[in-house]
């Protein structure tokens, strides 16, 4: 038989295979890392407008629907007027209003951001009621002819079961320190010294908005005293009223903010990392408990808010 010659180099070591895989894993290993890494990177960069995020630009603040949690708008307009790249500002309210409390707490703040920032309104769809309110303290407020703004005034809304709760048997027993306590119980007929001590706080709360809308936009109380009556108008009516300065979309404002701050050529827009909504919260397993909508949670109190279908 011919004799076999054995292949330069000898047989493959043993482990030869395995150290060949482990090399393999750990250059993949790698590349996912770099990628991952150059994909935080251009998170960081990039801004909502599809620009790259450095340089100075214009933040956009968008307050829509029911107001009832302050902390997060408050938290936005501190970092705004903190943050050097930031040269202007634009609210954009899309909004019915919402609690009394949560909505002087915003105006308050940007009040005071707008002595350091120009700030510009833009108001969408809606800014009735407290949608306004927040819009007074801007240097400067544009609105589309079809905005449904005004609706100046103060409401509480509450319901009553006590026939129906009589009709299945059902009844409430309270036991309280005094007599306003229940004060708005929904079990029980309210009485006349009730509804005219929540009458009084409602008045308190209408004159503050009256006064604090006055001042804001430079109009004699006398004259938005007589506007405050809850009637709702148009864009094109508030800019006659002097509720408004001019009629524009939001681009309009974005360029105004721009121009007023020297911003030169296309101007970036800055807009703040938006959190989940609740419902979004609901379909990703949270309890329902925690994630409603704080206007439901809580709807017994006073609102400067428009939401005729309540």
């Amino acid at each position: 038989m011919p004799e076999q010659i054995a292949p330069p180099g000898g047989p493959p070591e043993k482990g030869a295979g395995r150290h060949s895989c482990l090399i393999t894993l750990l250059v993949i290993l790698a590349v996912v890392v770099v990628l991952a890494g150059i994909l935080v990177g251009l998170t960081l960069l990039v801004g909502s407008s599809g620009g790259v995020a450095f340089g100075e630009g214009v933040g956009v603040l968008e307050i829509e629907g029911v107001v009832a949690d302050a902390a997060p708008i408050l938290e936005t307009l501190v970092k705004f007027r903190r943050s050097g790249k930031i040269k202007a500002i634009v609210i954009r309210i899309d909004s019915p209003g919402g609690g009394v409390a949560p909505t002087q707490e915003i105006f308050r703040e940007i009040q005071r951001t707008k002595k350091e920032k120009r700030i510009i309104a833009s108001l969408g769809n809606i800014a009735a009621s407290g949608g306004l309110y927040l819009a007074a303290p801007a240097d400067k407020i544009l609105a589309n002819p079809a905005t449904v703004t005004g609706s100046i005034g103060v409401i509480m809304q509450m319901i009553n079961v006590e026939d129906l709760m009589g009709k299945v048997g059902f009844r409430s027993i309270v036991i309280k320190s005094g007599k306003y306590k229940d004060i708005g119980s929904a079990t029980r007929t309210m009485t006349d010294d009730e509804k005219q001590l929540l009458q009084h706080v409602v008045d308190q709360l209408h004159r503050q908005f009256v006064e604090d809308l006055a001042e804001s936009r430079k109009l004699a109380v006398e004259k938005v005293a007589e506007l405050a009556d809850g009637r709702i108008f148009t864009g094109e009516e508030a800019l006659k009223l002097g509720l408004v300065d001019s009629l524009g979309n939001f681009q309009d404002a974005v360029a105004l903010a721009g121009k007023t701050a020297g911003l030169k050529g296309p101007i970036r827009i800055i807009r703040p990392e938006k959190r989940d909504s609740w419902w979004k919260k609901l379909l990703a397993g949270q309890s329902a408990l925690n994630v409603l909508p704080e206007w439901l949670e809580r709807p017994l109190r006073f609102q400067y808010l428009y939401l005729p279908n309540l």
